[in-house]
């Protein structure tokens, strides 16, 4: 049929036209609601003429706007506009085929139950009041916190708080690490749920001052997580940019004035339970409102004033378009016009914005699949982890891939194609060729023997015998110590020892004192004993060297006549012997190494030099305890850690690899990461094996 000729579509009789702002172009725009589905279009100028004169056919209208205005439109562009309405379900269905029209659409806007829970745990909303009637009677007792000598003293409350939070500094960090523990958290809950029902009041309260209606307010859930929402789609009615933007700020402007308040009052109240609660509010805002609500990567607050802002309504959508467009002319130069005409820097700048969200919410999305699969039940956390990656990374690149085949002609007409096919290749050899040999892993080096000294009993020093770094031979005395107390109980023993020997030999001259001899000889034979046993515990006090090797790691401050205990360590001799290294390879690299691997230790630092070595043995369970402290993270190593009392549990599977390197042992533990040259394997090797681990740990196969 002619365009001319076409019959236009009825419009429907509740929907209502308001004025919108200019747009880049400076020319006017004008704005649809649709109450029905609490939607809003805008159309430029020429549609709004169109619709102004909206009857008959298409022909009719096309040929009004051009003798009634400086518009020239054609036939073509009145339909494009029947279109655009009918695609939008903006038009009355009068005849069986505006049915069946209704009828396909909402069967394909009908999704599954699959689908549905799909959408549905990651994102869904409970209204819970309808809130119009009350924010019109809360208006005049509020309508000052947006005044502008409010805001302008809540500015200077922030300079104020500030200024007096840098010089309490210490102060305010350390209470924020008190308040990370269980009760903090619990703080850190409320003060959420105080922020957020004034985030949403203000933007309500925002939209009632503009004359816009607030349907509803409710909880939406995100992953499960209850956050605050409020309906405030009437504000694309408002002509003004600017009023649209106080709306949409409205929430983060409060926010910040609470923070703001919360900070001065922290800096003058004194220690207690207000001041932890003010500061607690304070910090908690702060990331709320510039970490979170600020982020135009999502559909938060920051969203919709970036599309104020820059006059860009669904710029997420037009972004993408605009970036799958380059994309396609980048890697086959199809010759395809932009899905819009904008100047050169805007359109870079949607392309770059495009880009953006999406590394966003790929990180974003990975962090909800690990989120699902710790917390929910592991084989169905497994489950929704694939899910997730599927429905919101893979499906994405395979409907783009979809629309590459679409174009298969036009991407085969030159030879550009040849570049991404290239590329593809590379990353595909990459992928699959198995060059990853080498396996690192956090370790330390130690001899293989230390041995620690540690006197038997506390005693005095007497002499230092050996110098740190010195080479002794086993046996050499190292400290010499005396005890006055042994040394008082040898002399007693000693002098008794002596009369009991001249009292035994007077005895064997007298004839008459034979019968005391057998006595006698009994108690020489004890004190003897008792005098051996003295002399043994004093010889003890003179420490020797058990292995051949050299002397290190002394007790500060060693001078004779200091009192030592039994309980400090006053050395250690380095075991001339083999240098080991204790690796800690995590399980996915375990099935590559094998005893006899060659490995090579590299210390953290530039005072030691690394050392080469072969794989001695390799544990076959996880270790429950790590014995390393230094490898943990906790204090600055590669081996996640939980503290359980007093000891240190790796936060998943490790294994034990022990490693006997070549040349000297250090002098002290060396700390650092050794590279073991193991079997190769691929990337897409590694992936597939590390997802069949998840799976068979968490089914139990």
């Amino acid at each position: 049929m002619d365009a001319a000729a076409l019959p236009l579509p009825g419009l429907r009789d509740e929907l209502s036209l308001h004025p919108g702002p200019a747009s880049l172009d400076g020319s006017p725009t004008w704005t649809i609601r649709d109450p029905v589905r609490n939607r809003y279009f805008r159309i430029g100028w020429a549609a709004f003429e169109a619709l102004s004169r909206w009857g008959g056919t298409a022909g009719d209208v096309a040929k009004a706007v051009r003798s009634e205005t400086t518009i020239d439109m054609s036939d073509e562009e009145v339909v494009d506009v029947a279109k655009f309405l009918h695609g939008n379900q903006l038009t009355l269905a009068n005849s069986h085929a505006d049915t069946l029209r209704l009828a396909e659409q909402a069967a394909t806007e009908k999704h599954s139950v699959f689908n549905w829970l799909l959408h549905h745990y990651l994102f869904f909303r409970i209204p819970l009041v309808r809130p119009d009637r009350f924010l019109g009677a809360m208006l005049p007792l509020m309508c000052w916190l947006g005044s502008q000598w409010f805001r302008w003293t809540s500015a200077g409350a922030l300079l104020l708080g500030l200024m007096l939070v840098v010089r309490q500094w210490e102060v305010f960090t350390a209470t924020l690490v008190d308040t990370l523990s269980l009760s903090g958290m619990v703080s850190y809950g409320i003060a959420l749920s105080f922020v957020k029902v004034i985030h949403e009041l203000a933007h309500g309260l925002t939209a009632k001052r503009y004359g816009c209606r607030v349907p509803t307010m409710g909880i939406a859930f995100l992953v499960m997580w209850p956050v605050l929402y409020t309906d405030v789609n009437e504000t694309w009615t408002l002509a003004s940019r600017r009023q649209r933007l106080l709306v949409g700020s409205a929430g983060i402007l409060a926010e910040l004035s609470v923070a703001a308040w919360a900070t001065l009052l922290w800096a003058f109240l004194p220690d207690g339970g207000m001041r932890q609660a003010v500061f607690v509010l304070a910090a908690f805002t702060w990331v709320s409102s510039l970490a979170i609500n600020l982020s135009p990567f999502m559909r938060f607050d920051g969203y919709f004033l970036a599309m104020d802002a820059l006059e860009l309504p669904n710029l997420h959508p037009r972004s993408f378009a605009m970036a799958k467009w380059w994309l396609r002319e980048v890697l086959f130069d199809l010759g395809e016009p932009p899905p819009e005409a904008m100047n050169p820097g805007r359109q870079r700048a949607m392309v770059v914005f495009a880009f953006a969200v999406w590394i966003y919410r790929l990180v974003l999305f990975l962090g909800i699949a690990a989120l699902v699969y710790h917390f929910f039940i592991k084989a169905v956390g497994v489950l929704l982890f694939a899910v997730e990656i599927g429905w919101f990374v893979f499906l994405p690149i395979w409907n783009e891939v979809k629309e590459w085949a679409k174009r298969r002609d036009g991407i085969f007409k030159n030879s550009r194609w040849k570049r991404p096919l290239l590329g593809i290749g590379l990353a595909l050899v990459v992928a699959v060729i198995p060059w990853r040999t080498r396996i690192e892993a956090p370790a330390s080096v130690a001899a293989e023997i230390m041995a620690p000294l540690f006197l038997p009993a506390p005693a005095r020093l007497e002499a230092v015998l050996v110098e740190r770094g010195q080479h002794v031979a086993a046996g050499t005395k190292l400290l010499a110590f005396t005890a006055p107390d042994i040394d008082s109980r040898r002399a007693i023993t000693a002098a008794k020892l002596a009369g009991k020997s001249a009292e035994l030999e007077a005895v064997k001259l007298d004839p008459f004192g034979r019968e005391r001899l057998s006595a006698l000889t009994e108690e020489l034979s004890r004190l003897g004993s008792e005098k051996a046993a003295l002399d043994a515990e004093a010889e003890r006090l003179t420490i020797t060297s058990p292995h051949a090797g050299i002397f290190l790691d002394p007790l500060p401050d060693l001078k004779p006549g200091a009192w030592l205990s039994p309980k400090q360590q006053l050395g250690l001799i380095r075991v001339d012997g083999s240098t080991i290294a204790t690796a800690y390879v995590a399980e996915d690299d375990l099935e590559r190494i094998k005893p006899g691997d060659t490995a090579r230790f590299i210390p953290n630092g530039l005072d030691h030099v690394g050392m080469t070595g072969t794989v001695l043995a390799i544990d076959r369970n996880p270790i429950k305890v790590l014995t390393d402290p230094a490898l943990a993270s906790l204090h600055g190593g590669d081996i996640p850690v939980r503290v359980s009392g007093q000891i240190l549990v790796p936060q998943g599977s490790f294994f034990r690899v022990t490693i006997r390197l070549d040349g000297t042992a250090p002098n002290l533990k060396l700390i650092g990461h050794v590279q073991i040259s193991g079997q190769g394997q691929s990337l897409i090797g590694r992936a597939a094996r590390s997802a069949l681990v998840v799976l068979v740990r968490e089914w139990g196969a």
